[in-house]
């Protein structure tokens, strides 16, 4: 269980594509590393022009402003199947700590706020290390990172089947 209010979590809306399920008419183990990839980007990366974005979204993409974004680990536990549904998943995201030059960020995957009963479909855990894209090593997180995560810190997520 992860003790992690609601008001201290990102709320990231993720619709599923139809080539998101496998043969068992469900989503396939890696398209759920996709969508955790797709939540984690509408998270953290600055909007563009005419686009919102949370005031998470603090980093810059692309190489060429100088700073990467690389997973170190992720492990995901699943607990249910996800079918397909029109609604959008619900992406809840949260910073289980703030390192020097990593964070870990924490998902949980629920359905539809609005669905009936509600369900938690997966948890997952991501060690991202921020790296300066011209030298490959790893970079400080920034005053304004941490000004923009700070709220969102809570409890790591503790496996139930480790």
């Amino acid at each position: 269980m992860t003790e992690s209010s609601p008001d201290t979590r990102l709320h990231i809306p993720i619709h599923l594509r139809w080539g998101d399920l496998d043969a068992f008419n469900h989503v396939n183990n890696t398209s759920m590393l996709k969508l955790l990839e797709e939540a984690r980007v509408r998270a953290f990366w600055r909007a563009g022009p005419g686009e919102e974005a949370p005031s998470t979204a603090v980093l810059d993409s692309g190489i060429e402003e100088g700073i990467l974004t690389l997973i170190a680990r992720q492990e995901i536990e699943y607990l249910a199947p996800v079918p397909y549904q029109r609604r959008p998943l619900e992406v809840q995201m949260w910073f289980g700590k703030l390192g020097g030059s990593s964070v870990e960020v924490c998902y949980e995957v629920h359905n539809d706020p609005a669905a009936e009963p509600r369900e938690l479909y997966a948890r997952s855990t991501a060690i991202i290390v921020l790296v300066d894209a011209g030298t490959g090593r790893p970079t400080r997180l920034t005053p304004e990172m941490r000004e923009a995560w700070e709220p969102y810190v809570g409890s790591s997520i503790e496996y139930a089947h480790r």
